[in-house]
């Protein structure tokens, strides 16, 4: 299987990062902290057929955003994002 067959679009994240945030996560502009290719979370690659997801960037792959669930838990990693700017 291809990475290109196992990829969905960032929205589909949407569901999980609502756990996570009181916002919508799929609008807010993020860059990446490797090409620093700026666009709406929604816009990154979403692999969700894992125990968590992971985001990537659409421009070089670079893993932005993971999120895992453990009982009580949920695991937060955005070491790849430089920012995320949340419009109010």
């Amino acid at each position: 299987m291809t990475t290109d067959s196992r990829r969905l679009d960032g929205n589909a994240a949407a569901g999980r990062l609502a756990d996570v945030f009181a916002f919508d996560a799929t609008v807010v502009q993020t860059r990446c902290g490797t090409c620093g290719t700026r666009a709406p979370l929604g816009q990154y690659h979403l692999y969700a057929d894992a125990p968590g997801m992971v985001v990537r960037c659409p421009a070089c792959e670079n893993v932005v955003l993971r999120v895992a669930q453990t009982p009580g838990h949920t695991w937060l990693d955005l070491g790849g994002a430089v920012t995320l700017d949340i419009a109010e």
